[in-house]
């Protein structure tokens, strides 16, 4: 470690917080050179998905495509989507209405001329912008379902919309897996947006959709609209190899002025605890900063402290999904952490096999069904197209041998 005294203080450069932007964000050139292809498009044939673990950089990639959309010439229109906003078809249409008006509220949709008469008869020039109440008059008074009504506000909104300046208009939104259709109470709304931005695309409108969520977002869009697999460029993301992870780690502290700088020995160590998962570098990063800092000023000699941040990682990030599971289903995730491919994809029937040689109750295959559902809408465990598991959050089966190791004498990572 080489370390030197400034007399200002340093602001720690790491942000582990959700959605942060990095100090420097690594390894994606590749999502960003296919956006960049995306927004070449003048007729929208392909749209983006962003997925992956939680963890992985999703909203922090998202949000850097917003500027080169603008620089492209595209308006950009979006936020987190909510669970409230896929309850009902007419929540959608709200939430769209709703981030349109954000970002044309300044756009004038035409210019009203009023006379007044008097002595001397003046004229006024009243400009109406494009805000939310003229979006949802539009949509209110469109006959017909809320796709149509949906259509004729897009439709509408490219309509006034300065053509020679604007090339397209993104729309992104992030968590994106909270979309979902409610057959049992006869609102469709995740189909409607497939089906009006499939229909406005069909109309060479350049409208673009842009999601990011976990990687049970594109299987459920399949699901809704079987046409969904030849609308979307799916961009699965992966934990940053072993440049990117260094980059990642080292760069931040090359900005000037920053007292401390990490040896090879502990941006090894900090990878490899990682996972190469951009959040958990951010993490790592942070506390290991922290705590050379204290040190440097004590003159004591800088270490990683692993156990330290472990217990700390485990408290701040796994330890709240890990309450959410029931005592029957913390035996299941036991039994899924002590598979050989626990971290890559595993089935009911290696469940079933795993539990055999390690619970006196072992599970049945029905059994065994019913709970990786169970487990699947606690957002621990996800089920792909092929019929396989994952877990869903990054490096949890580390943890779960972390707190279960000594019950039942697993082994431990």
């Amino acid at each position: 470690m080489e370390t030197t005294i400034k007399p200002q203080p340093f602001e720690n450069p790491f942000r582990p917080g959700a959605g942060q932007m990095p100090p420097y964000l690594a390894g994606r050139n590749l999502e960003t050179d296919k956006f960049k292809r995306l927004l070449q498009q003048t007729i929208v044939m392909e749209n983006a998905i962003l997925t992956g673990l939680r963890g992985v950089g999703k909203s922090v990639l998202l949000a850097s495509l917003r500027p080169l959309a603008l620089a492209a010439g595209w308006l950009w229109v979006g936020t987190d989507w909510s669970e409230s906003a896929s309850v009902s078809e007419d929540n959608l249409a709200t939430r769209i209405l709703a981030d349109i008006a954000l970002v044309t509220g300044p756009l004038v949709v035409r210019e009203v001329r009023q006379y007044e008469l008097g002595f001397m008869q003046t004229e006024r020039v009243i400009r109406q912008p494009l805000d939310y109440d003229i979006l949802e008059s539009r949509y209110r008074n469109t006959p017909g379902l809320s796709s149509d009504k949906l259509k004729s506000v897009l439709e509408f909104l490219w309509s006034v919309l300065p053509q020679g300046a604007i090339k397209g208009v993104v729309f992104a939104y992030d968590e994106a897996q909270n979309l979902a259709d409610h057959a049992e109470k006869e609102q469709y709304p995740l189909s409607v947006l497939l089906e009006t931005f499939q229909s406005t695309q069909k109309k060479e409108i350049p409208m673009m959709l842009v999601l990011t969520g976990l990687p049970t977002l594109f299987p459920k869009l399949i699901k809704a609209r079987t046409y969904s697999e030849r609308m979307f460029d799916v961009m699965t993301l992966k934990p940053l190899d072993e440049l990117a992870s260094r980059e990642a780690i080292v760069n931040p502290t090359l900005t000037t002025n920053c007292p401390i700088h990490f040896s090879d020995e502990t941006v090894n160590a900090i990878a490899e605890m990682s996972g190469g998962y951009p959040y958990f570098i951010q993490f790592i990063c942070r506390e290991v900063y922290d705590v050379w800092i204290s040190k440097l000023q004590t003159g004591e000699a800088a270490s990683v402290p692993k156990g330290d941040i472990i217990r700390k990682l485990d408290s701040n990030f796994f330890q709240g999904r890990w309450g959410r599971a029931t005592d029957r289903q913390k035996e299941m995730l036991q039994v899924i952490a002590t598979l050989e491919n626990c971290d890559t994809e595993f089935t009911v029937a290696d469940v079933v096999n795993g539990s055999k040689t390690l619970l006196a109750s072992p599970f049945k295959p029905s059994n065994a069904n019913l709970m990786l559902a169970a487990l699947c809408d606690a957002e621990l465990v996800y089920k792909n197209r092929f019929g396989k598991y994952l877990l869903a959050v990054p490096l949890l089966s580390q943890f779960i041998l972390r707190q279960t190791s000594q019950s039942l004498n697993l082994p431990v990572r």
